[in-house]
């Protein structure tokens, strides 16, 4: 049984459809293969940008506090 020809969507390469091809179907395996990227290793922060994180959250929540719980009177 013949397999149909496709032809890729990234490359334009014509190749053979068989069943179990990983990837997506519109493309040719050498396309479909994942990238490898590495992953980004977290930054590490300083003691002044946590000071500025910390101060910015609590700023957020005495602003969502004043917002939900002032009296209208």
């Amino acid at each position: 049984m013949a397999f149909p020809i496709k032809v890729c969507a990234v490359c334009s390469e014509e190749f053979e459809l068989k069943p179990d091809k990983p990837g997506f179907a519109n493309r040719c395996p050498a396309c479909s293969e994942p990238e490898h990227d590495e992953p980004v290793a977290k930054q590490g922060m300083d003691a002044d940008e946590r000071k500025a994180l910390t101060e910015a959250n609590e700023a957020r929540r005495r602003a969502m506090r004043d917002l939900l719980y002032r009296k209208d009177g």
